[in-house]
C-alpha cells in the first residue's frame, strides 16, 4: 500500500498558520489528482487545497483545527484508484409499502354478470393499477364507462386533478399563535463559537496597533459641492466611454495619492523601530466590509492610474473581497488606507492604522447643513474627513496640513486635472 502524506503548504511568507475552515470531500472518499479536497483560511484570504495524488483519502485533521505550515492534513491510499462498483439491486416487483402509508383497498374487478363487465364504480385493471400508483380510491372517482365504471382515463384525469393545487382541500385554519412566554421576552441563554481565523487576526493587529505606536487623529470638514457637480454634469459620458460610474472613491483616491506623493511622511512607515521607509509611489488600501470581516486590498500606482482605472480595479476587488476569492497577492502591500464608514450611516470616527502605514483617511456620511458662505447661510452637502496617524513619523503640523489639502484639492477637483 502507497501513501501520500498531505500537508500545509506555504501560503506566503508572512502565513505562519491557517485554521482548516470545511473538508470538501467526505472520510473515506477516493479523490482524484489536483481536486478540491478542502479549504484553508489563512489571515489573508481563503485557499483550496488540492489533492497531490489520486486515491481513497483518510482525515487526519478536522474542520475548525488551527494547524502549521507543513502540518499533516490527510492521507491518500494511492492503491485504491476508484470507487468500488455496486451492482443496482434489482427492482422488486411491486413498489414496498411504508408502514404509516394508507393505501385505498384493492377494488374487486371480477365481472359482476358474467359477460365480462364491471359493476357500478369498480375501475378496469388499467385504472386499478393507476388508482393505486397514485393512492386514490375509487370511491372518489366518477366513472363514465358502460354501466359506470372507472376507465383508464376517468383514473388519469382524477391524478392530474390531485396534482394540481386547486383540487387539495382547503388548508385548515392557522392555528392562533402562542403569545411569547415570560422565558422568551427574559431569555438568559447563551452561545459561543470559535472567533474565524480572519476575525482573530484583525482583533490582533488592531490590538497591536493601539498598543504599538503614538495614533492621534485630526478631523476637517469637506464641502463636496463640486465633486457633485462635477458627477452629476460628466457621470452620463463617463459611463459611457469608460462603462463604469465615476464615484466618491476614485475622487477621494486621487486627492490623496496626489498629497501622499508631495508628503513622503504621510506615505511612509516606521521598520524595525529606527528606520523610516519613504515610497515614491501610493498603494491605497481599500476596506471592504465582507461577511468574515473587514479586509484591505490595495490598488497600487493610485498616483498614475486614470479615475476609472481606480473605480474599475475597486469594483473587481471588493467583489472578490465579498466572494471570499481574494489571493494573498491581492491582500499584499498597501502605504496608505481609505476608510468609508459613511456608507453605514457613520458621522465622525476615528479609524485605527492598518499597519505597518502610519496613516488612514476616514470618510464619512455626506449631511446636508447650513454654512455660512460668503457672509450668506447657505445649505451645502458635507462631510468630515479624519486623518489618524502614528506621531512618530508624522508630526501634527504636517497631518493637519495634509488634510487641509486634501480638503481643498476635494472643494475644487478641477485643481487634480490640472495638477497645481
Amino acid at each position: 500500500m502507497s501513501v501520500v502524506e498531505m500537508k500545509v503548504p506555504v501560503i506566503g511568507e508572512s502565513v505562519t498558520e491557517v485554521t482548516l475552515s470545511q473538508w470538501l470531500v467526505s472520510e473515506g472518499d477516493v479523490v482524484s489528482m489536483d481536486q478540491a479536497i478542502c479549504e484553508f483560511e489563512s489571515d489573508k484570504a481563503t485557499l483550496e487545497f488540492p489533492a497531490e495524488a489520486a486515491g481513497k483519502i483518510t482525515f487526519v485533521a478536522g474542520e475548525g483545527d488551527d494547524l502549521e505550515i507543513g502540518a499533516l492534513v490527510a492521507k491518500i491510499d494511492t492503491s485504491v484508484s476508484a470507487p468500488a462498483t455496486k451492482e443496482a439491486p434489482a427492482a422488486p416487483a411491486e413498489k414496498a409499502e411504508a408502514p404509516s402509508e394508507k393505501k385505498p383497498e384493492p377494488v374487486a374487478v371480477e365481472s359482476s354478470n358474467g359477460n365480462g363487465s364491471y359493476a357500478k364504480g369498480h375501475p378496469s385493471p388499467a385504472a386499478n393499477k393507476i388508482l393505486q400508483e397514485k393512492n386514490i380510491a375509487a370511491s372518489d372517482v366518477s366513472g363514465t364507462g358502460k354501466d359506470g365504471r372507472i376507465t383508464k382515463e376517468d383514473a388519469m384525469k382524477a391524478s392530474q386533478s390531485t396534482a394540481t393545487p386547486s383540487a387539495k382541500m382547503p388548508d385548515a385554519p392557522a392555528a392562533p399563535k402562542a403569545k411569547p412566554t415570560a422565558t422568551g421576552l427574559f431569555s438568559r441563554e447563551t452561545s459561543s463559537k470559535k472567533m474565524s481565523r480572519m476575525r482573530r487576526t484583525i482583533a490582533a493587529r488592531l490590538v497591536s496597533a493601539k498598543n504599538e505606536t503614538a495614533m492621534l487623529t485630526t478631523f476637517n470638514e469637506v464641502d463636496l459641492t463640486n465633486v457633485m457637480a462635477l458627477r452629476k454634469k460628466y457621470q452620463e459620458e463617463f459611463v459611457a466611454k469608460y462603462g463604469v460610474k465615476l464615484g466618491f472613491m476614485s475622487l477621494f483616491a486621487k486627492a490623496c495619492a496626489k498629497m501622499l506623493i508631495e508628503m513622503p511622511d504621510v506615505n511612509g512607515q516606521i521598520v524595525d523601530d529606527i528606520n523610516i521607509v519613504h515610497h515614491n509611489y501610493a498603494d491605497i488600501s481599500f476596506a471592504v466590509s465582507t461577511p468574515t470581516g473587514l479586509v484591505v486590498p490595495p490598488i497600487h500606482n493610485c498616483e498614475s492610474l486614470h479615475f476609472s482605472e481606480i473605480e474599475l480595479k475597486l469594483k473587481a476587488l471588493a467583489k472578490k473581497a465579498r466572494e471570499g476569492s481574494l489571493t494573498v497577492e491581492e491582500m499584499t502591500g498597501g502605504t496608505f488606507t481609505i476608510t468609508n464608514g459613511g456608507v453605514f450611516g457613520s458621522m465622525m470616527s476615528t479609524p485605527i492604522i492598518n499597519k505597518p502605514q502610519s496613516a488612514i483617511l476616514g470618510m464619512h456620511n455626506i449631511i446636508q447643513r447650513p454654512m455660512a458662505i460668503d457672509g450668506e447661510v447657505k445649505i451645502r452637502p458635507m462631510m468630515y474627513l479624519a486623518l489618524s496617524y502614528d506621531h512618530r513619523i508624522i508630526d501634527g503640523s504636517t497631518s493637519v496640513t495634509f488634510l487641509k489639502k486634501v480638503k481643498e484639492l476635494l472643494e475644487d477637483p478641477y485643481k487634480m486635472f490640472l495638477d497645481i
